[in-house]
């Protein structure tokens, strides 16, 4: 059966209640009828039915460039590079798309008696994989061939020794990678699309750069210009990893690009969440009662056991293209199938535009989602999931849920709670964080010391998810956070409710009364493509 495609709902008085993320447990909410609609994204396109032919397909018969076995000779020297623990999310049903592939990758260098072979975890200013996340994107057989004397490691974007600087753009960015990657004979990078602003030259420039490049584009003015993550063609950030990628290209530095895209199959079609891949008209009364029971269950845990239930959540993502060879070429085809399965035609904007947000982000996957995170998953993703303009209107308001616990992981985020508890104390102003705060805490030696030899991000990296929501603030005329910690939302700067309804009441004081509201209804994630 051919897969539905995404659609947006009028909310009338017939709608059912709509069910909404909420972290680690969800809430049933009644949207006004007649003057709300939830955009559904489209069911999860089918699957490649063996992804390891297509894999070798794409190394045989790559897109602008050679295959892959006429660039691997005896005696070269090979890194393979993958992206980090930050996508997909969640993460994959085991075995993972990078230990496919690298497999395959592999196989071949074996077989034309490649010796020298590294493989480097893409973390930029990540914190490091732990040994069962590099085994998990992996797999055992090539981390116990290749961790042990040290060929399988996490990039380390502060070792002095492991960094080379291959010029600047013609806008005066510094370009410095990988030391490994860029004296190889080959690159080979591997990459998980599960949106739009992956892949393409962000794979290298960001993945295997430090600080001194990052800042660059991770900053406020480019984010500030920047109308859409998702959409390269009107992002500042991807023009300047584009200007990175032309540099790295000019330096020699020979690229051979996989990239992947995977189906919105978030939570299956038979398992035991597959209800909140439905739509709520559609629920059996099977469905009404698993999600009763689900939810009545989830309400009675404790935060740390709702936690760890999701957190071990392994998603039955299924492969929907695999492509390799040059970086341009390869990301246009990787793009199109993304879209292909994201995109969602919506008519105009709203005055308001309400989100449920789930218990995982790209940086607190096997952690605790703080506030900072809260507001870079609300503002700085889910804002961002268009083409063209945002589904709410300039000067318009965001309604989130989630519970935005006063909690930090010390171990993967201590550079966040100095942030959260001396710099947003002082002002929530992105411009003025950056020129009074960002290079005392990014040069910090104990920050850089956790980053290099423990589990923590790098302590630059509040700054820059405060940054990703800064082209959301400048859009908006307020934010409000549902079920929030109070003291938390209002050091984030917005505003607290106790219910969607509360929200609403709230929102009618900057844009009117009666507003018309759009609901994205994710994850499983969608893009709204508005007009």
């Amino acid at each position: 059966m051919t897969p539905r495609p995404g659609f947006v709902l009028d909310v009338d008085r017939s709608t059912p209640p709509i069910l909404f993320h909420h972290g680690e447990q969800f809430r049933l909410e009644k949207l006004p009828p007649e003057r709300s609609r939830v955009v559904y994204p489209a069911e999860p396109i089918d699957p490649i039915r063996d992804p390891d032919a297509a894999i070798r397909r794409a190394l045989a018969e790559p897109i602008d460039s050679e295959p892959l076995a006429a660039l691997l000779t005896p005696g070269m020297k090979l890194t393979i590079a993958f992206d980090d623990i930050s996508l997909p999310l969640p993460p994959m049903r085991r075995p993972d798309i990078r230990q496919r592939i690298i497999e395959a990758v592999l196989d071949e260098a074996a077989a034309a008696g490649v010796d020298d072979v590294h493989l480097i975890a893409a973390l930029a200013l990540h914190r490091r994989m732990t040994e069962a996340e590099l085994r998990h994107a992996v797999g055992d057989r090539v981390y116990d061939a290749f961790a042990p004397d040290g060929r399988l490691y996490n990039f380390d974007a502060e070792d002095p020794d492991g960094l080379l600087v291959l010029g600047e753009t013609d806008h005066g960015e510094v370009v410095e990678i990988s030391k490994r990657a860029a004296e190889s004979d080959l690159l080979v990078y591997v990459n998980i699309n599960i949106v739009s602003m992956d892949g393409g030259h962000k794979s290298v420039a960001t993945g295997l750069s430090g600080y001194r490049s990052i800042k660059h584009h991770h900053n406020v003015k480019t984010m500030q210009r920047s109308r859409s993550f998702m959409d390269r063609h009107a992002s500042e950030l991807h023009s300047a990893n584009w200007r990175m990628g032309e540099v790295i290209r000019g330096a020699g530095v020979k690229i051979f690009q996989i990239e992947t895209t995977i189906n919105n199959a978030t939570f299956g079609d038979d398992l035991p969440m597959s209800v909140l891949q439905k739509r709520e008209w559609e629920w059996s009364g099977k469905d009404r009662a698993a999600f009763i029971g689900m939810k009545a269950g989830l309400d009675r845990l404790p935060t740390k056991a709702r936690r760890k239930i999701f957190q071990g959540w392994r998603a039955p993502y299924g492969l929907t293209s695999v492509q390799a060879g040059e970086v341009e070429a390869v990301h246009e085809v990787t793009t199109a199938n993304v879209f292909e399965q994201h995109l969602v035609p919506v008519e105009g904007q709203t005055d308001v535009l309400t989100m449920g947000l789930p218990y995982i982000c790209p940086y607190n996957v096997n952690s605790i989602m703080n506030p900072i995170l809260v507001m870079c998953l609300g503002l700085g993703y889910f804002f961002n999931l268009y083409r063209g303009r945002p589904p709410v209107r300039e000067g318009g308001v965001v309604i989130m849920s989630h519970p935005t616990p006063w909690e930090f992981n010390p171990v993967h985020h201590p550079s966040y709670i100095d942030f959260f508890e001396q710099v947003l104390s002082e002002t929530t102003d992105p411009v003025e964080i950056e020129a009074t705060y960002e290079q005392r805490f990014a040069e910090d030696e104990w920050y850089r010391h956790l980053y290099r030899t423990s589990y923590a991000y790098h302590g630059v990296h509040p700054f820059y998810m405060w940054y990703w929501g800064a082209h959301a603030l400048q859009h908006l005329g307020g934010v409000i956070i549902v079920g929030g910690d109070r003291r938390a939302v209002k050091r984030l700067g917005f505003r607290p409710a106790t219910t969607l309804t509360d929200a609403l009441e709230i929102a009618e004081d900057v844009v009117g009364p009666q507003p018309t509201i759009t609901h994205i209804h994710n994850p499983p994630i969608l893009m709204a493509d508005v007009t």
